[in-house]
């Protein structure tokens, strides 16, 4: 439901069937996953029955029912929000430890009609939560989607990497990542890199590679700053992409054995620089 997916806002094939207007589709489910929550170290929910909310355009969302939450630490808020596609929300203060999370978890009393089974259902802002854990590892950004996926695979495609016709690096031993719903992405070996890289400062995060770095083009203007980033430890599920670099397609000229690629419309088109290599926007992470 996010970038070009079939029920995102931006989808890139054809249905034969007419889907809901863009970003207005909702689809709740259970998930198999024990799902916990922390704040101020403290355990605040622990469900083995969590469900996920699919909105359209957004990242998924875990919902708990009330019994898998603890009471104690909620204080009914004054907030009240109004979304079109579910209805009033009403807010809770989040007391825990030595914390407090001011309007932190919300829950729809009373659903549109047509809205799937969220009626008292609690939910929590991810990024002002202490700690979210599936099974027994802890996850960042935002839950996992089990409709993502991801496949590195080796490629023998001629890429050359430019930027205002001054090469920046070539290759025909890159990785080629592809991302649900994203675009391509080429990993090559740092040696097969012309141009002058200076580190970057910005760390990024996705739930799905690990923590990613970055670095500049030296002596380059705005449009060369954090241009590639790399992962020194990702995930073992594209552990392969350990240390090779990436360019923002969306802000190079890559052609592959020698034919000139578009570059991609994505979150990052026309941005300085990325807050997460195939992630929505997320405040850097330490």
């Amino acid at each position: 439901m996010t970038g070009s997916g079939p029920l995102g806002k931006a989808p890139a094939g054809d249905l034969n069937f007419e889907p809901p207007p863009p970003g207005r589709a909702l689809y709740l489910e259970p998930t198999p996953k024990r799902i916990r929550v922390e704040v101020g170290g403290v355990t605040i929910a622990d469900s083995r029955h969590a469900m996920m909310l699919h909105e359209g355009g957004h990242q998924p969302l875990y919902y708990f029912p009330p019994r898998d939450v603890r009471a104690d630490v909620l204080e009914p808020s004054d907030r009240h929000t109004h979304c079109p596609k579910k209805g009033d929300a009403a807010y809770y203060t989040i007391r825990a430890g030595d914390e407090v999370v001011q309007d932190g978890a919300w829950y729809y009393p009373d659903p549109l009609p047509g809205t799937p089974p969220i009626q008292g259902l609690i939910a929590f802002y991810f990024d002002r939560m202490g700690r979210w854990l599936e099974e027994d590892e802890v996850i960042g950004v935002h839950p996992r989607d089990p409709y993502h996926r991801i496949d590195v695979l080796a490629t023998d495609r001629h890429i050359r990497v430019s930027l205002h016709g001054e090469l920046l690096a070539e290759t025909d031993r890159a990785l080629a990542l592809f991302e649900s719903n994203l675009p391509p992405r080429w990993y090559l070996p740092l040696q097969d890199v012309r141009a002058r890289l200076e580190p970057s400062e910005t760390v990024t995060h996705c739930p799905y590679k690990g923590e990613a770095h970055y670095h500049s083009i030296a002596g380059a203007q705005d449009a060369g700053r954090d241009l590639v980033w790399f992962y020194e430890a990702p995930l073992d599920e594209v552990r392969r992409i350990k240390d090779l670099v990436c360019f923002f397609n969306e802000k190079v000229d890559i052609e592959l054995d020698g034919e000139s690629q578009e570059r991609p419309e994505s979150p990052w088109s026309g941005r300085l620089r990325s807050d997460a290599p195939n992630e929505p926007p997320a405040v850097t992470r330490g």
